[in-house]
């Protein structure tokens, strides 16, 4: 039994909803997103609600069933308030920047790095913040994974992007354990 396949999803006022055969287009005041579902599986909607049924319970039913449900709701989301992640740069001379429509990182290398944003997805960034925003929450969370992988947090110092409230575990260096001559 799922419990977040059998959840009802609440559409807001300003955001529709139109269910075709293979796929559930969602358009709202941010934009529109479509989203597949499996031929199996019954997409009913009423007055401000959508809800999702299985036809049996074999296992690739089961699967699918919490996962379209989240799907449907996270583009139900993304189209009315969008998805936004925020990023932060830790270190001595590193910064972030917009030039144009391009992110341009300078993170210790002796080259800057230029990262163009693909589209539907919005960059702000001033020196140390860096936010990342959109309204597909998959695109949001890929382009922040790649951006952090310029240079990850390292564990010694914790200079690199990390995730606005990351834990980056910290080592103790190699002179704090006593080597002795």
């Amino acid at each position: 039994m799922s419990r977040i396949g059998n959840k009802i999803i609440e559409i807001p006022d300003k955001v529709n909803v139109e269910v075709l055969t293979d796929h559930v287009k969602v358009s709202g005041p941010k934009g529109s997103l479509s989203v597949y579902v499996n031929e199996g599986l019954k997409v009913t909607q009423e007055s401000n609600t959508v809800s999702l049924e299985r036809p049996s319970d074999s296992r690739t039913f089961r699967s699918l069933h919490g996962t379209v449900r989240q799907l449907i709701a996270n583009a139900v989301h993304g189209v009315s308030e969008g998805f936004e992640k925020e990023l932060e740069i830790r270190g001595v001379g590193y910064q972030a920047n917009m030039t144009g429509k391009y992110l341009v990182l300078q993170l210790g290398y002796s080259h800057d790095i230029y990262f163009e944003p693909p589209q539907g997805i919005e960059i702000k960034a001033n020196k140390t913040e860096i936010i990342v925003s959109g309204i597909n929450k998959q695109l949001v969370g890929e382009v922040s994974a790649k951006i952090r992988s310029f240079r990850k947090p390292e564990p010694y110092k914790g200079k690199g992007i990390r995730y606005k409230d990351e834990y980056v575990r910290s080592k103790q260096g190699k002179t704090v354990g006593g080597a002795t001559a």
